[in-house]
């Protein structure tokens, strides 16, 4: 029997999952097992639970067949809970360093109470840690253990579980249980605390209480479920109904009661208007039937409002809210004002465009930083063409671009009337980044955030933990982010990754990226066709190098001698080199290179996909071109001589170079011998490659575009886009190697 059970249901919380079951795995107190409960999870949550499971024996997984809220899921975990005692833990919190021991080692100095309480702290989106602001309460002073009634000031701790261990024969003793609902945990933190004759202290902070930016606390949404709270109330009363022998809590408890009934009656954000004076009217009648003899009401403000709910004065108490009311329209006047006038200085005639009504057939797409017609917004422009031919397709392009639009694209010049016009009226806005800080998100417009690969570096609010490789304001960037309608996602790696950097109300489409359709789909012709349009002869080998960006450089420098490694490869090698796009044109010096005939710079090449099908092989280091590369299911070398500083400077999400998608060198002599020996190509690479098309492909099935137009642009639900087609089903393209010569074909 392990010392302790920590109880984890999970909904939802696949973005912070994994981070708190890390959080509970990296303990250097062994005694425990965690009881997983995947709550019928519409989400990856559940295989995640499974995947953990699968690695570690502590954790067993309980898969529920249908969501039964956060309460129930907790009793499900504690019927198969073996441990002295039971913890619960919320999926998207985390155990600090350290604190099962410390847990375990004051339940032994304290001689085993019922209840440990410990302490927590509220952790924020910017990085910032709240302490508990009731943390005095919980300081070493006096016995090691104590009945509540020598310290009664407890009660007023915040009513959470997952602040306290609880002897489970205790829990069994006094038959508690989580009962369905909003406010589930006012029952059980109530009865178990005026239950227990032995309850002991830990001032320690042992969980990091995480605060959700994008509003993950149901207790603060707008809902006639909150409601609910007079339920749990009615089972906490009659818990003290049932047991005569703890009527001196009644008095405090009522307290507690109106207390709560008053901080929803009165906080914005809880109620809808209409309902207000039915849940007053409640709230009125338990008082009344609920007021102990001899209670006295609290002074101040606090006890008119006791007074107005003991006298059924909804129409005096309504008063004193709206007067609050009042105040904060002043204040949200004042701050329209102000965004009115920073709007103003958009110009005058984007303010008149906004006023007209959305154009319901006009979509705006742009991709990276409005530099090219590409990536996945251009693949979705595609698909949107082929179903929904009425969507008028405008691209936004910088001026000095426009001359690569490709021909019969329609186009808008950033910074234009017309694109002012454009981004003001279209109902539908698409990008792989974000659009600028002066784009107004207009109510019925939708944004499709399509992102422009896989994650391998930190992304988001993850690179607060890198300053060097960045100076952003990320307050500034999760504004622009609030506009996101949906988040288009790869693989499940990158849905859990974007729902954590990216803390915004946005719906994830799980659809594969749509630039990688071509790629899943492509033939032997397309091939051919992407090689004779490179000039690649038949029976050429080629090897695409596409390094990416590095912070602590300020230009493209090839971390290989490019000559050297031309002429140590031979004349039937060709590298084709792509520079990443933040250098623009910097990469002009390869054009001393080109003379050798064996070295292209295809840096300015328009689609990279069809630099994807010509090439036999990927050589880059950090780019994600190796997560779409993988697709086509070709050999990838890694080329990572810098791997140490890249990440630490930037910060990574897995280490490469211990799950690689193939064979790794991390010098030049290393690289051209993996070349020349064709060890790129091992059985070991091979089964390398496809461990990570598993984990990163497993959405790109060739069906991408066409999932998202259906859901975003026609309404569809997800129950009627294409079904996923397997992995283990799917027929790559044949490679440059496997496919018959020009001239072979001409003579057929």
């Amino acid at each position: 029997m392990p010392k302790l059970s920590l109880v984890v249901p999970a909904y939802k919380v696949q973005a912070y999952l994994a981070e708190c079951l890390d959080s509970i795995l990296e303990q250097d107190y062994p005694d425990f097992e965690v009881i997983a409960v995947d709550d019928c999870s519409p989400d990856a949550s559940g295989a995640i639970l499974d995947e953990y499971a699968a690695r570690d024996a502590r954790i067993r997984v309980i898969h529920l067949t249908e969501n039964v809220g956060l309460g129930r899921a907790r009793n499900a975990g504690m019927d198969q809970a073996t441990g002295e005692y039971l913890l619960f833990l919320d999926s998207d919190d985390t155990l600090t360093e350290g604190s099962l021991r410390a847990i375990a080692e004051r339940l032994e100095a304290a001689d085993n109470p019922e209840i440990l309480v410990y302490d927590y702290a509220r952790s924020y989106w910017d990085g910032r840690v709240r302490p508990n602001m009731r943390a005095a309460l919980l300081r070493p002073d006096g016995p090691e253990s104590f009945p509540l009634s020598e310290r009664p000031q407890l009660l007023d701790l915040l009513q959470i579980v997952w602040n306290k261990a609880y002897r489970r024969d205790f829990v069994l003793r006094m038959g508690l249980s989580f009962p369905p609902g909003y406010y589930e945990d006012a029952p059980w933190t109530f009865c178990s605390m005026i239950s227990a004759e032995h309850i002991a202290l830990l001032d320690r902070v042992c969980v990091m209480y995480r605060q959700r930016r994008e509003g993950g606390n149901i207790l603060k949404t707008v809902s006639r479920k909150h409601f609910d709270v007079f339920d749990q109330y009615g089972r906490i009363f009659d818990f003290l109904d049932a047991h005569p022998e703890l009527d001196q809590w009644r008095g405090p408890l009522f307290r507690k009661m109106v207390d709560h009934y008053l901080t929803v009656l009165t906080k914005p954000g809880r109620l809808p208007q209409n309902a207000r004076a039915e849940f007053f009217r409640r709230a009125s009648a338990d008082y009344r039937a609920r007021l102990p003899k001899g209670f006295t009401r609290p002074g101040g403000n606090l006890g008119h409002k006791y007074a107005m709910l003991e006298r059924g004065s909804y129409l005096t108490m309504a008063s004193a809210l709206g007067a609050v009311k009042l105040r904060q329209t002043v204040r949200r006047r004042a701050r329209t004002t102000l965004n009115q006038s920073k709007r103003n200085a958009m110009g005058m005639y984007y303010q008149s465009q906004l006023k007209l009504p959305l154009d319901e057939n006009l979509a705006v797409f742009s991709a990276y930083w409005s530099r090219s017609v590409s990536c996945n917004p251009a693949a979705i422009a595609a698909e949107l063409a082929r179903l929904a031919p009425n969507v008028r397709r405008v691209w936004a392009i910088n001026a000095d671009a426009v001359d690569k639009v490709p021909e019969g694209v329609e186009f808008v010049r950033v910074g234009s009337s017309a694109y002012w016009s454009a981004v003001a009226r279209a109902k539908y806005l698409v990008n792989n980044v974000n659009f600028g800080d002066a784009v107004v998100k207009r109510e019925g417009q939708i944004h499709l955030q399509t992102h422009h690969g896989t994650p391998l570096k930190s992304m988001g609010l993850d690179q607060r933990k890198y300053p060097a490789s960045t100076n952003m304001n990320f307050s500034q960037l999760l504004r622009r982010c609030d506009r996101w309608d949906y988040s288009v996602s790869s693989n499940r790696f990158s849905t859990a990754i974007w729902e954590r950097v990216y803390p915004c109300s946005y719906v994830s489409l799980e659809t594969g990226y749509p630039r990688n359709d071509v790629l899943a789909n492509a033939t032997a012709e397309d091939v051919r066709a992407a090689r004779t349009a490179l000039g690649l002869a038949d029976g050429t080998k080629a090897f695409l190098y596409m390094p990416t960006h590095r912070e602590y450089q300020s230009g493209f420098v090839p971390s290989l001698d490019l000559e050297r490694l031309a002429e140590e490869l031979g004349p039937d090698v060709t590298l084709l080199v792509r520079g990443h796009y933040f250098y623009g044109g910097s990469t002009s010096h390869l054009a001393e290179l080109r003379l050798s005939g064996r070295i292209v710079d295809v840096s300015d090449h328009g689609r990279v996909e069809e630099l994807y099908l010509a090439a036999d092989a990927l050589i880059t280091d950090y780019s994600s071109a190796m997560f779409d590369y993988a697709v086509l299911d070709r050999p990838i070398i890694i080329h990572a001589p810098d791997w140490q500083i890249y990440s630490t400077v930037r910060g990574t999400y897995f280490d490469l170079l211990q799950e690689p998608p193939g064979a790794v060198s991390t010098s030049q002599a290393e690289l051209i011998a993996l070349l020349e020996s064709d060890a790129y190509r091992s059985p070991e690479s091979t089964a390398r490659r496809a461990a990570f098309r598993r984990r990163f492909c497993e959405f790109d099935d060739g069906r991408a575009a066409e999932r998202v137009v259906r859901q975003v642009f026609l309404g569809e639900s997800a129950e009627q886009l294409p079904p996923l087609v397997p992995l283990d089903e799917r027929v790559p393209a044949p490679t440059p190697q496997g496919i018959a010569p020009s001239s072979s074909i001409s003579a057929l």
